[in-house]
This record gives C-alpha cells, structure tokens and sequence, in this order.
C-alpha cells in the first residue's frame, strides 16, 4: 500500500484535534475526566445503537425503555469506577453509580419480560453485548484513574495509566500506518483490508518499545508493568479496531457517525480504546487483587 501523504496529512490534523480535547479532558482534574468519558460512554452508545438498527432493522421495536435504561445502568457503573473524591456535597459519586446500576438492570429487566413481545433473545443480547463493549470499558477507563494506579504506580499522579494506555494506541496506530505503508504487503483480514500484517507487527513492536522505554527511563515507571500494559494495549486496540469494522461492514457504513465531517464518529475515533480499556483494567484489577 503506497504512502498517501493528503490522507497521512489529515490524519495529522485529526489527532492534533483530538489530543488538544483530550488532554484537556484528561489533565485538568479527576471532574473533567469524569465528564470526558461520560460523553464518550453515551456517545459510542448511540453509534453502536445506529449501527445495530442497519444490522437488524427489526431492532427499530424495542422501546425506549429498553435503549435508555441499559445505557444508564452503563453510566451507574462508570460511575462506580471512580474515586471517592468525587463528591457533590455529602453524595459520594461512586455510591450514587452502585444504585444507579442496580435501579436500571432491574428496570432493563423487568421492561425485557413485560414488554419485550418479538420473544427474541437477539435484542436483550445486543444490548448486553452493548453493556460490556462500552460501559463495561468506560468503568475500566474510571478504574486506571486512582483505584488500579494506587496498585501499580502508587507513586505517580492518578492519570498514569490512562495516559499510558492512550499514548499506546496512538504510537501503535501511527506506527502500523506508516509500516505499512512503507512496506506492507500482507492483508491482516478482509475485515478491514488496507491493514497489513507487516504494519500490524511493526506497530506493535515499535509502541511497546517506545513507550517502555520512555516510561521507564524519563519517568522511572517499574518495567514489567509497563510492559505488560503496552503490550495488552498494542493487541487488544488492534482487536478493538477490527471489531468496530467488522460491525460497520455489518452494517454497510464507512463511518460509524459525524462528530468531524469525513473523519468518522466516537466509535471510529475510540474503537482501540475500548477493547484495550477492558484488557488492561481487568488484568491489572486481577493481578493486583491482593
């Protein structure tokens, strides 16, 4: 695949975009990174949401009941991931998030056997699986922020691992573009045809050795965890980012919304961060459980 300097350039122009929200977001205090994944959380909800309809029309059905209340659930369990610190007054965030989540899974469910006349599974699932892809990787995302940090870096600031998780993806997809553009030859998947497999190992090998090495030598952050972090970062948002094809081929789209004209929506520019979210909370919440 030849290297296309205008797309190379828009890409460009496009993550500069989205560093300057982002870092925003995630630097300024633990509020507005709250507030930063719950536009995220609710917006990759409804794209997927879209795309599930242009999937299987027949989703257009169910009510709004259904739609709405599995997503706030989602939000009551972003909300559990955060610290104890976040606190309006006497009402602590994070017990507010655990009845929040319980409230809405029980009126999910109660809508599901009440009103749900199509007695299809397919749509309680869709919503499920709904569940775990974002809101599931949004309370992770509310976890790398304090709680797990404490854990592996207890002596750094609390957006260690966001931050690591993030300056990961983004290294591993720069990388795997030029690589490939340079010298891929293999096609990754029919999924998502201009990946190449050249580009894929190239990236992933050039993320994890730059963010290791500047992790452990300019920040002094122990290596095996940062290792281990890189890594299930650099593998899972490549999984993450062909899963979000495979659902818009699924769904005969290119884009799986317009937050930027021609540059895709929250699904396109978060897909990695999803699955990679998942990967590293989880293990890291495994690993440091005792």
């Amino acid at each position: 695949m030849p290297l296309q300097v205008a797309v190379l350039k828009t890409r460009a122009i496009t993550a500069v975009f989205f560093v300057v929200i982002m870092l925003t977001g995630l630097l300024w205090n633990q509020w507005s990174y709250l507030l930063l994944f719950t536009v995220i959380h609710f917006g990759c909800w409804y794209e997927y949401k879209q795309l599930l309809l242009k999937i299987d029309p027949s989703y257009a059905q169910m009510n709004s009941i259904h739609h709405n209340s599995i997503q706030l659930a989602g939000f009551g369990l972003l909300l559990t991931g955060g610290q104890d610190s976040l606190q309006i007054g006497e009402l602590v965030l994070p017990d507010l998030g655990q009845y929040i989540l319980v409230a809405f899974l029980l009126l999910f469910m109660t809508n599901e056997v009440l009103r749900n006349k199509s007695n299809s599974y397919r749509f309680p699932l869709y919503a499920f699986c709904g569940f775990l892809y974002i809101s599931l990787a949004s309370y992770c995302m509310m976890l790398m922020f304090g709680n797990i940090r404490h854990r592996v870096f207890p002596a750094q600031p609390d957006i260690t691992m966001p931050l690591l998780v993030i300056a990961t993806i983004w290294v591993n997809d720069t990388m795997a573009y030029l690589v490939g553009s340079l010298i891929g030859k293999t096609p990754l998947s029919s999924v998502s045809p201009k990946k190449t497999l050249e580009g894929t190992l190239g990236g992933f090998v050039l993320a994890v050795l730059a963010v290791t090495f500047i992790a452990t030598h300019f920040f002094d952050l122990p290596r095996i965890s940062v290792v281990i972090l890189s890594c299930l970062t650099a593998l899972a948002g490549t999984w993450g980012d062909l899963l979000e094809s495979k659902l818009k081929r699924m769904a005969g789209v290119k884009d799986s919304g317009q937050i930027m004209p021609g540059h895709g929506g929250f699904l396109d520019r978060f897909d990695s961060l999803l699955i990679a979210a998942i990967a590293v909370g989880l293990v890291f919440s495994l690993r440091y459980s005792t």
